[in-house]
């Protein structure tokens, strides 16, 4: 059995990052060291890591691609997502594959 565990998320603002998430989610996560804050996913762990706060002297470019989430409650986390001043890319939409998705920068 394959699974996925843990995905990076590099972040320049560890604090703003875990916060962002935290508003989103409605789950605080746990900071796992000065960088580090983890968010459990439903057993895949969304890991915010910020090189600078964990003193580390190299820093990492963003994601090259989108990071997708399910949810139960895709209207409510999406006007939580509005409320955080993040301007979604794209409105909530029905892809031909039959999902309902917005996007966010």
């Amino acid at each position: 059995m394959v699974r996925l565990y843990r995905v990076i998320l590099p972040v320049s603002d560890i604090e703003q990052a875990s916060n962002f998430y935290a508003s989103i989610f409605g789950i605080p996560g746990a900071r796992v060291s000065s960088g580090r804050h983890y968010v459990d996913c439903g057993g895949t762990i969304l890991a915010c890591f910020d090189p600078k706060a964990d003193g580390d002297s190299f820093t990492l470019p963003p994601n090259p691609d989108h990071v997708y989430f399910a949810v139960s409650n895709l209207e409510d986390v999406y006007d939580r997502i509005k409320e955080t001043g993040c301007a979604p890319s794209m409105e909530v939409s029905k892809l031909s594959l039959g999902k309902t998705v917005f996007l966010c920068q």
